[in-house]
């Protein structure tokens, strides 16, 4: 699946830091999520699946 980055809204993350470190940016796609590095933009995003992502979100939240 190939989704243009263009047309892809990115928000920070919330467990971004306030400072500015440590800065990840997700957008909502239809089945899943794309994640890029706020400072490196440049080099693109990931793309996950809705399974890998709700996973990945659910072993975050029982950090």
């Amino acid at each position: 699946m190939f989704t243009s980055e263009s047309h892809l809204r990115f928000r920070k993350s919330s467990y971004s830091s306030a400072k500015g470190q440590d800065c990840v940016e997700v957008a909502d796609l239809p089945s899943g999520a794309a994640v890029r590095d706020t400072q490196n933009r440049g080099l693109g995003h990931l793309m996950f699946p809705g399974t890998e992502w709700t996973a990945l979100l659910r072993t975050a939240a029982r950090q």
